[in-house]
């Protein structure tokens, strides 16, 4: 299981063909394959660097752990789910093919919003600052997306038009085509270093979340119409991705300005306080309420004595 691939009009390289196993290590007939290695490095990398910033956005790395543990799992499985919706004519007619992603079939947005309604559950139940976590977990998941996508690569999968472009990438002796897992794998280390800079000096919660949803929805909104196995709403022409991502990052670019120039930014995070210590029983009213008069009445005595004197 391998691909030839080649840059025949980048300098310096043009003359040489790679040759991409896709097999990292094999045992009998089980195998271990690069794809798997590589997101598996790229959780693994995101996750070290979240857990060294969670203080900076007031996170405790033992509780970062325990949402991870929920997040990783529903991401993928809302990544698959999200791609068997837009492949179900072909998933209907398999359904032994829904479960079997190691066959490939895992789609980004479904990933990121099945991490963002896990995360925000999770807070909700903890009582833990939202919009800061979500700060926090798109700069991991920058990291996982701009070396996640190296995967692609190796599959020789995510890639685009056909392209007369210097860098165009021949699969297996074809055409050079648009190396479209490069170019966001690219446009997402160019967002996490920014970002990455920007967060120390954040304005306000929730910020780089709008940040990240605009930045990577601008970029994929364009990268998108150049792949050619893009997901479609239907039988039309119209690519999913591609609209979701347009329409987050208008939605993400308006809220950002409307911040900024309102200056109406979200509330300061107020942990939840404690229960209100429990009221008095009644019996325990009624004796009170007794046991009133004769206090006042004995006060009352020593007033009177203090004024003889």
């Amino acid at each position: 299981m391998s691909n030839s691939i080649s840059f025949p009009k980048l300098p310096f390289i043009y003359d040489k063909v790679f040759e991409i196993d896709r097999i990292a290590l094999s045992f009998g007939s089980f195998s271990i394959k690069w794809y798997g290695v590589i997101l598996a490095l790229s959780f693994v990398i995101a996750a070290i660097y979240i857990m060294r910033r969670s203080r900076s956005f007031g996170a405790n790395p033992d509780t970062l752990v325990d949402m991870l543990l929920w997040t990783l799992p529903i991401s993928v499985i809302g990544a698959r789910i999200y791609f068997v919706v837009h492949k179900w004519d072909y998933y209907s007619a398999n359904p032994g093919e829904i479960y079997r992603i190691w066959n490939g079939g895992i789609a980004i947005y479904g990933a990121v919003i099945a991490g963002v309604v896990t995360i925000w559950l999770f807070c909700r139940r903890r009582r833990l600052d939202i919009l800061s976590m979500l700060d926090l977990c798109v700069l991991g998941l920058l990291i996982g997306q701009f070396i996640g996508r190296w995967a692609n690569f190796i599959n020789a999968e995510a890639y685009g038009t056909v392209t007369g472009l210097p860098w165009g990438m021949s699969i297996n002796g074809g055409e050079p085509v648009h190396p479209t897992f490069f170019y966001e794998s690219f446009w997402n280390f160019i967002g996490f270093i920014a970002l990455h800079f920007y967060s120390k000096r954040r304005r306000f919660r929730g910020e780089i979340f709008l940040l990240y949803i605009a930045w990577y929805g601008l970029g994929r909104a364009f990268i998108e119409g150049l792949r050619t196995d893009s997901l479609y709403i239907g039988s039309t022409d119209i690519r999913v991705s591609q609209v979701l991502a347009a329409i987050s990052c208008v939605c993400a670019a308006g809220l950002l300005v409307y911040f900024h120039v309102s200056k109406k930014y979200p509330k300061e995070f107020a942990p939840a306080e404690a229960a209100p210590i429990a009221e008095k029983s009644v019996p325990e009213a009624e004796a009170a309420a007794e046991n009133a008069p004769a206090e006042e009445s004995e006060k009352e005595g020593e007033a009177d004595g203090g004024d003889n004197n």
